[in-house]
């Protein structure tokens, strides 16, 4: 989510920075609508917008393997797009709980190699203090809760699985020289 909010304003400073930036969003409009602000704004022309649809595995796969083909280099790794209403997508989970967190976890376990060939590197993933709410259900898992305000607690859910994932992510990585981070983007 590079387009809007958290998402635009890191790319900027980012930017701002020199660094080449990937704005992967799902639409195509508004992406290269904030990638051409984000160059003229900071003289840096090395901001790109790739197509990427968390709502669908097969858009993170295909966004993956694109990004592999073309860009060598991957240091740094932002999941920060999410949403909050409720829904089921093409594959059958709920979509907090797809876009917030599964797509990412795919997107990042697709990339890994990449920062572990790249490190020092680093994953940062937008989660939420949220998380406290959260309870995640084995048996139910990635599929949207029952009952009144399950539209948050489906939230919430996707939001302490992001922690989790960070926690385990950096526990795995220790001595790989990628490190993960989970954030309160408040």
């Amino acid at each position: 989510g590079g387009s809007s909010g958290i998402g635009a304003a890191t790319a900027l400073e980012l930017a701002r920075c020199g660094a080449r930036v990937i704005l992967a969003t799902r639409s195509a409009r508004r992406g290269e609508a904030a990638a051409s602000r984000i160059r003229r704004e900071t003289g840096n022309n090395e901001v790109l917008f790739m197509h990427l649809d968390l709502a669908s595995l097969r858009s993170v796969r295909a966004f993956a393997s694109t990004f592999l083909r073309q860009e060598p280099q991957l240091h740094l790794l932002i999941n920060n797009a999410g949403v909050s209403a409720g829904g089921t997508t093409e594959d059958g989970f709920s979509l907090p709980f797809q876009v917030n967190h599964l797509g990412h976890f795919l997107l990042t376990q697709l990339l890994l190699e990449r920062l572990r060939s790249c490190a020092p590197s680093r994953v940062v993933i937008v989660a939420s203090s949220a998380h406290c709410a959260g309870r995640l259900r084995p048996e139910h898992l990635g599929r949207p809760p029952s009952g009144l305000f399950s539209t948050f607690q489906d939230y919430c859910d996707s939001k302490l699985a992001n922690v989790l994932h960070a926690r385990e992510l950096a526990t795995r990585e220790q001595g790989t020289q990628v490190t993960c981070y989970a954030v309160h983007p408040g």
